[in-house]
C-alpha cells in the first residue's frame, strides 16, 4: 500500500476522533488553544498506539492465514467502513461529558482507536512501512481532533454523522481496491 492509500486510511480512521471531538467542543464553554491540543494529542496518540498493538497481533497469526490475507485485508476496512455509515444513519450518539482533561478523554480515545487496532492488524498481512503508517495515523488524527473541538464550539452537532459517512465511506474504497489489487 502506498503513501497516498495509508492516508487515506488515516483519515477514514481519524474520523470517528473528529466525530467525538466536534461533540466534546459542543458540550464545553471556554475551549482555548491547550484545551484543542489536549484533545488532539490524546486521540492522536491512541490512534498511533492502538495499530501498533494490532500489527504485532496481526504478525503472530500472519503464517496461519497467508493465503488468505488479501481477503482479511478486505474484510476489516469494509466491515469497519460499513459500520461507521451505519452509525451515521442510524442516529446512535456519542455520549461525550463536557469535561475536557486527560482523565476524561482516554476513554473516548480508547474507544474511538478501537477501529485503528484492526487495521494495525491488517498491516501485518501487507508490505507497509510501519512507521510512516503509525506516524500518519497519529498525526492526521491529532490535527482533526484538534480541530473538531474547535469547530464543535464554534458551529454545532451537524458535522458529527457527515464525519462517520464520509470516515466509513473512504475505508469501505480502500478495502475494494485492496482486493482489486491483489487480483491484478
Amino acid at each position: 500500500m502506498g503513501y497516498i492509500g495509508i492516508l487515506m486510511i488515516s483519515f477514514g480512521l481519524a474520523m470517528d476522533a473528529f466525530a467525538v471531538a466536534v461533540c466534546k467542543g459542543i458540550s464545553s464553554k471556554n475551549i482555548d488553544k491547550k484545551k484543542c491540543l489536549l484533545v488532539g494529542g490524546m486521540f492522536g496518540l491512541f490512534q498511533a498506539i492502538m495499530p501498533l498493538m494490532g500489527y504485532y497481533v496481526g504478525a503472530g497469526l500472519r503464517r496461519f492465514v497467508f493465503a488468505i490475507d488479501h481477503y482479511i485485508v478486505f474484510a476489516f476496512l469494509v466491515i469497519i467502513g460499513v459500520n461507521m455509515i451505519y452509525e451515521s444513519f442510524c442516529g446512535k450518539e456519542d455520549n461525550v461529558s463536557s469535561e475536557i482533561n486527560v482523565k476524561s478523554l482516554i476513554i473516548p480515545a480508547i474507544a474511538t482507536s478501537i477501529d485503528a487496532f484492526s487495521i494495525g492488524i491488517m498491516f501485518a498481512f501487507m508490505k507497509i512501512n510501519l512507521l510512516f503508517s503509525v506516524l500518519t495515523i497519529g498525526i492526521v488524527a491529532f490535527i482533526l481532533s484538534a480541530l473538531g473541538v474547535s469547530i464543535g464550539n464554534n458551529f454545532g452537532k451537524r458535522f458529527e454523522r457527515k464525519a462517520k459517512f464520509l470516515g466509513g465511506v473512504i475505508l469501505v474504497i480502500m478495502g475494494v481496491k485492496s482486493l482489486i489489487e491483489h487480483f491484478l
